[in-house]
């Protein structure tokens, strides 16, 4: 990619205040890595103040941003009357905690991100560890070990429960508008994607990005298949009618339906190459995960930094189990280590 397409491709970060829809702002605000370089927070006019679709991390910088951006509406914090958070990664949720504090918003969620929250909340970190066991990545828990000095990491304070769980799917009455919230397990248990249904709007969180494929089940909960529960959202998303996308990373104005669909090819493919991993030698998901490609630039796993090696292992998993489920490789655990194969594989 040259410089003036990456600049073009990039242009979504640059901070401000962008209408788009009649009473509904998107505001981009910072995020501290050059991995995912910003997420946007949906702010929409309702009566005397503002609904917020997700929040953005709570950070300094991301706060004085989201601070000038409401100014230059003519609002400010206090007239913030909800955030709708799409799922509860940092960079979603944590400002609308911080922001509340101060200023009294009310905080919802989807009902199935609370036992990641709880886990959270008490500093759970066992789970974590045991699924990188079970994957037979030893090695990066010696790494991760090693980057926190033995020590496990802090307790996220930043984190507190909701005011409301959103259970199933619930409409959420606005003035100028009706929202319906619809679960969209898979990036998370409990993510959410928001429809403005009048306005053919999709306010799809990290579920549908246009430029690149969401995280898998990184949470503190994972769920059992969740790249099956991750598919199966796909396809409900395009049982409904084709909207126009508003992500939480990325340009908006992309089809819902154009997007499911060559995210759902995406993962076919994926599929097909990590069980080629396992007919070619490959036993864990951790050996896996070593002779795939990851990212557009096609990189080893020992290429990415620490935290998009442990993200990659636990994906390769993701599609690993998806595969067993469809009866094209086994599975069997040996001293807690899970090892696969395809049928009649020695």
């Amino acid at each position: 990619m040259n410089d003036g397409a990456a600049e073009a491709r990039h242009a979504w970060i640059n901070s401000g205040v962008f209408e788009v829809a009649p009473g509904v702002h998107r505001i981009p605000l910072p995020l501290p890595n050059d991995g995912l370089r910003a997420v946007n927070v949906y702010a929409i006019e309702d009566s005397d103040g503002l609904v917020l679709i997700d929040s953005g991390w709570a950070l300094d910088e991301a706060r004085d941003q989201l601070e000038s951006a409401l100014g230059e509406l003519g609002y400010g914090f206090e007239d913030v009357q909800r955030f709708l958070v799409t799922h509860a990664h940092r960079d979603h949720y944590t400002l609308a905690v911080a922001l509340r504090r101060n200023f009294g918003s009310r905080i919802s969620l989807g009902a199935g991100e609370q036992p990641s929250v709880e886990a959270l909340l008490a500093n759970r970190q066992e789970a974590e560890a045991e699924r990188l066991r079970r994957w037979g990545a030893d090695d990066l828990l010696v790494k991760l070990a090693e980057a926190y000095g033995g020590k496990a990491p802090k307790s996220r304070s930043s984190y507190e429960l909701p005011d409301e769980w959103l259970e199933g799917k619930v409409e959420i009455p606005l003035q100028a508008r009706t929202l319906l919230a619809v679960p969209t397990p898979g990036h998370t248990r409990g993510h959410v994607v928001f429809l403005d249904s009048e306005s053919s709007l999709m306010f799809s969180g990290d579920h549908i990005l246009p430029h690149i494929t969401p995280s898998i089940g990184v949470e503190p909960a994972r769920a059992d298949l969740p790249l099956g529960e991750y598919l199966d959202s796909l396809r409900l998303m395009q049982s409904y009618p084709d909207m126009r996308l508003l992500p939480a990373h990325g340009p908006t104005g992309g089809s819902s339906h154009t997007r499911a669909a060559e995210l759902l090819q995406h993962h076919e493919e994926r599929l097909d190459q990590t069980a080629e991993a396992i007919r070619d030698g490959a036993g864990t998901a951790y050996e896996a995960a070593l002779s795939l490609g990851w990212t557009r630039r096609n990189r080893k796993l020992l290429d990415l930094d620490l935290f998009n090696q442990v993200l990659a292992v636990g994906e390769t998993n993701a599609h690993l189990d998806v595969l067993v489920t469809r009866g094209i490789l086994t599975s069997s655990a040996t001293d807690g280590i899970v090892e696969y194969a395809a049928p009649g594989q020695a």
